[in-house]
């Protein structure tokens, strides 16, 4: 008793996503769950890293404003009132107002570390995705070449040009489905990543207007007694 594996149906022509996914093989299933956790993870971020809510240049300079004319303890209760991560950085210094410079930088530093290292968290399954997509459409595409090449043989000694060229133009659907989520989630990811560099640019901005304060004179020492 012989075995023949069974022949791979070649649509006469793919009119939706779903066919695509039901005639591209079994790899094509979690090629359809990266592209749905990586537009997860774009929208999510994409809401997420919006000037508003990482805190905008009117809003930096809102709380260097508000420490110039009521010392650390009015510009301290704005980042409160008002929580953003440049808030939080910019916090860490008015905290240290009174405090050496090398102390108080140091302690900004490590406030802008650990923003970036939170904002760019949700960043890393877009890095995943985009990386896994393209070896699953080809893992996908080897394995349907595998088949076709399977079915000529079992079929028929000298093959049928038809039936190996529906195979592979089967077998090639997950290689274009693997492209087409990586390069998508490859552009989001650096988008979303400049979005971050742009936000510690700001950072850097805003801490430089409140140390160009402290050296005005803002007196904020006097005003509060020291850190507030």
């Amino acid at each position: 008793m012989s075995f023949d594996p069974p022949s791979p149906a070649a649509p006469d022509r793919i009119d939706s996503v779903y066919d695509m996914i039901w005639n591209g093989g079994p790899l094509m299933w979690p090629l359809a769950l990266c592209s749905v956790i990586a537009l997860a993870y774009a929208v999510e971020r994409t809401l997420r890293l919006r000037d508003g809510e990482l805190g905008s240049k009117s809003y930096g300079r809102s709380i260097v404003d508000a420490f110039v004319s009521q010392g650390a303890p009015g510009a301290a209760a704005l980042c409160n009132e008002r929580p953003r991560p440049l808030g939080r950085v910019l916090l860490a210094g008015i905290q240290r107002a009174g405090a050496p410079l090398l102390e108080r930088e140091k302690a900004v530093e490590d406030a802008g570390l650990r923003e970036m290292k939170r904002l760019s968290a949700n960043l890393k399954p877009l890095v995943v995705v985009g990386m896994l997509a393209p070896l699953l459409g080809l893992l996908g595409t080897v394995y349907g070449i595998i088949q076709a090449f399977t079915e000529v043989a079992f079929h028929s000694g000298q093959g049928k040009p038809e039936q190996l060229a529906a195979g592979l133009s089967q077998a090639l659907i997950t290689t274009a489905a693997g492209l087409s989520i990586a390069v998508p989630t490859q552009a989001a990811y650096f988008w979303l990543k400049s979005k971050v560099d742009r936000f510690v640019r700001r950072a850097e901005d805003s801490y430089g207007e409140l140390q160009e304060a402290l050296e005005r004179g803002g007196r904020p020492s006097a005003e509060s007694g020291g850190a507030a």
